[in-house]
């Protein structure tokens, strides 16, 4: 199984991206990993790493530009070499934690789209009270129309099923309320359309709080909505634990019993901590393209590399395939 890794993408790129890729060659022995990147930076920290492979890209895409603009304008990026190797049948998939939307691009231009897929989507694992929740789009369509939210239902289905083993993934659509009458226009038509999917088992609108308690297996948004929403969780877990550092040690009674509840905690944290999910491949793109947090630690990184791995070898395309093809069909 080989996979690329862009070399460049991320804040703490490459020394991160290098120590995380080495970390998922050491922990997956089925997986061959090319880093890819410019070699005056990249070259040096694989000395150390001699069962990386390296592919040289003489090109950048900055968090900060344009990306559709940047990808077209810079052929030979770490991102758009990632892209052709999966192309060329160099790799099986490939992982970056640099610009989401010009990983989406790159990987438009030069993958495309699975066909029948109107608009390809970002996922994410949500924690919940019970198995985590993919829950989408977080970004990647901020202008949806009520067919595109049925389609990311479609394909985060086939996620729910090829990645997480749900076998009957339940679809809930986020809305402000239960009722089919709640939300904006493209809610309630969304909600029309899903109610009458005789392929989906749509169990309704879904709040937020029904998100979190595990109401759903997979949860649909438009890509503003989402984005939010996943932002929103990411910053309430942070805060969250950032208070409980600065608490609890105030005392010495509060230190006696922040031992006592030390494992505990560091157990819920690492059930909301987003490195441990590592990031999530583009649904609907021809091929396995997995996008990570920007911020991305070598933790992260392992873990993206992960979820390319388990994309790839759970045949997610393929399955993507079937199912838009037979959507298509009907």
């Amino acid at each position: 199984m080989r996979i690329a890794v862009d070399g460049m993408g991320g804040d703490l790129a490459p020394h991160e991206i290098v120590a995380g890729a080495a970390q998922a060659a050491a922990d997956f022995a089925d997986v061959e990993l090319t880093v890819v990147g410019l070699p005056e930076r990249v070259k040096p920290l694989l000395s150390a790493h001699p069962e990386l492979r390296f592919a040289a890209a003489s090109q950048t895409v900055e968090m900060d530009e344009h990306p559709a603009r940047a990808v077209r304008s810079k052929p030979d990026s770490s991102l758009a070499v990632c892209a052709r190797m999966c192309n060329h049948n160099e790799a099986d998939g490939w992982v970056s934690a640099g610009n989401s939307g010009g990983i989406l691009a790159a990987a438009l231009f030069i993958q495309g789209r699975v066909k029948g897929v109107e608009r390809p989507a970002l996922g994410s694992i949500v924690p919940t009270a019970a198995e985590p929740a993919y829950f989408l789009d977080v970004g990647a369509n901020v202008d949806c129309k009520p067919e595109f939210l049925v389609q990311f239902a479609e394909m985060g289905s086939v996620y729910a099923r090829t990645v997480l083993g749900r076998e009957r993934p339940r679809v809930g659509l986020l809305a402000n309320g239960e009722e089919p009458s709640k939300g904006d226009d493209l809610t309630q038509k969304a909600h029309a359309l899903l109610s009458v999917h005789e392929g989906l088992n749509f169990v309704g609108n879904v709040e937020p709080k029904d998100m979190l308690a595990g109401k759903a297996d997979v949860v649909v948004a438009d890509g503003f909505v989402g984005n939010l929403a996943i932002k929103s969780l990411e910053a309430t877990a942070e805060f969250l634990f950032r208070q409980l550092r600065t608490e609890i040690p105030r005392t010495l009674l509060g230190k006696a019993g922040g031992l006592l509840i030390r494992s505990n905690v560091q157990r819920i944290r690492g059930r909301l901590d987003w490195r441990e999910f590592g990031g999530a491949p583009l649904l609907g793109i021809d091929g396995v393209a997995v996008v990570a947090h920007g911020r991305s630690d070598a933790r992260a990184m392992r873990n993206a590399v992960r979820v390319a791995r388990e994309a790839i070898s759970g045949g997610l395309v393929e399955n993507i395939r079937a199912a838009i093809g037979k959507a298509v069909q009907a």
